[in-house]
């Protein structure tokens, strides 16, 4: 993203705090931000627009007395490696990361440069941090995961697709996050009495294999873990479900906005909020490793009746009347 796009997300000419003014006299800070999604992804663009927002009300303001460095791999691997070198090599002030493996790939690089992550889904399990409340080290930030929330992915699948028998769930093997997930997931399901499989995704491919062999397993439904493969091909996930009749419960909205069914999860505009309030401290001399990992705060349940009916579901009214959102 070039830094004239970025700044448009600022609100252009709005008027600085007083903060602010008095801190451009102060020497200019830089921080990078990694994350995996594309360029042209709205809802990165609108969880950056989110944080700077934030950081601005905090009197932070990109070209006054801050430089950001935004770095995005369009799901390349390759790439995403080569960024965190760059952004580890830029002698910055903070590096924010986008996500468990984004998280660990950018402190495999460095271990000084603060890092304030969002979206992880188990920052200890993963070995990110010593503990949630002393991390330790370099890097803290903000979950998107309480291992509650596997069952309630089952009890909505459930309740929107009563003759499901079996569950698949997909997620990439490679992401260190996902054992913790896999196994909240897997006792929910053996607690309702479903059956369970694993989709192990790494790519475009992988994707369309294990979608597409659901197709032949009758009473079925589908529960995608948050990871950055499957957040990246969101659009073909929901295509593919819609396409086989398969239900899917996701996590993140995200891909409700994309033609899936119906998600639960952490409300990640409220993340993005949130993670600015780190950055601002630790600019001002805060270590990361003092500072406690912090939990979701704020869920949402957002349902796509479009795509219900495209599955030939009925929503019952009372999960209706509980949605924080529902996309016609």
């Amino acid at each position: 993203m070039k830094r004239r796009d970025f700044v448009t997300l600022l609100g252009g000419g709005a008027a600085w705090p007083l903060a602010a003014r008095a801190q451009s006299r102060a020497r200019m800070r830089r921080i990078g931000i990694l994350t995996a999604q594309a360029e042209n992804d709205p809802a990165i663009k609108g969880h950056l627009a989110i944080f700077t927002k934030e950081l601005h009300s905090f009197g932070w303001s990109e070209g006054h007395n801050l430089r950001i460095e935004i770095r995005m791999a369009d799901g390349d691997a390759d790439r995403l490696n080569a960024h965190a070198a760059e952004l580890a090599s830029l002698n910055l002030d903070l590096i924010v990361s986008h996500g468990t493996s984004v998280t660990w790939i950018q402190q495999q690089q460095t271990r000084t440069i603060p890092i304030v992550f969002t979206t992880v889904t188990d920052p200890v399990g993963s070995g990110l941090v010593e503990s949630l409340a002393r991390p330790g080290g370099n890097t803290t930030g903000f979950t998107n995961f309480e291992f509650s929330m596997a069952g309630k992915w089952l009890e909505l699948l459930k309740e929107v697709a009563p003759p499901v028998q079996k569950v698949t769930i997909m997620f990439n093997p490679d992401n260190s996050a996902m054992p913790g997930q896999l196994r909240a997931t897997s006792e929910a399901a053996s607690a309702l009495g479903l059956q369970m499989a694993e989709a192990h995704v790494r790519d475009r491919a992988g994707i369309e294999r294990a979608i597409n062999g659901l197709a032949l397993v009758s009473n079925v439904g589908l529960v995608v873990l948050p990871e950055f493969v499957t957040t990246f091909h969101r659009g073909l996930i929901a295509e593919l479900a819609v396409r086989h009749r398969v239900p899917a419960v996701y996590s993140q909205r995200n891909f409700i906005e994309s033609g899936g069914l119906i998600c639960y999860g952490p409300d990640n505009d409220d993340v993005y909020r949130r993670a600015a309030s780190y950055v601002d401290r630790i600019l001002r001399g805060e270590k990361p490793a003092d500072l406690p990992i912090q939990q979701p705060t704020k869920f949402e349940l957002v349902i796509n009746i479009k795509t219900a009916k495209a599955l030939g579901l009925t929503v019952p009214p009372p999960l209706l009347a509980t949605a924080d959102e529902v996309i016609e």
